[in-house]
């Protein structure tokens, strides 16, 4: 599971011009999941993306986790995260899991931040979306549960 976090004052994303998600202060991250992701994945990214110290505390340094100052999330499904590039100018996405296996993984990892007391906004599964945010900072992170 491949997770592009960014640190946002605001994000949105939109579907046939209708906005579907939307959030102040927090984060916004991009979702990719592979054919070998399993339950324990979403978990460790879970856990990992609520707790890591990328806020500002009062000293200007980055010692504060999402929980620590309430922010919220904006959860997007991505499948190109496991575009492969290396060969020729059409990437390959056989990286990605089908849509069988992605969406329940996705689905329970949403339902897992938010069980973690995080308010999660999400886009709409497979859509084509229009996705709008301000980067703070700027903060962005990858993060990758098979490089734990």
């Amino acid at each position: 599971m491949k997770v592009v976090l960014q640190r946002v004052s605001e994000a949105s994303v939109k579907v046939k011009e209708e906005v579907v998600g939307k959030i102040n202060s927090g984060l916004m991250l991009l979702i990719g999941i592979t054919h070998e992701d399993t339950i324990e994945d979403v978990e460790y990214i879970a856990e990992k993306i609520v707790n890591l110290r990328i806020f500002e505390d009062d000293e200007g340094k980055l010692n504060l986790s999402l929980l620590d100052v309430g922010g919220q999330i904006l959860s997007i499904s991505q499948f190109t995260l496991y575009g492969d590039c290396r060969k020729g100018r059409r990437p390959n996405f056989m990286g990605a899991a089908k849509p069988d296996l992605a969406e329940p993984l996705y689905e329970t990892f949403n339902e897992q931040l938010r069980q973690k007391g995080v308010h999660v906004e999400t886009g709409i599964f497979g859509a084509m979306m229009d996705v709008q945010l301000t980067n703070q900072g700027p903060v962005t992170l990858i993060i990758d549960s098979k490089q734990n």
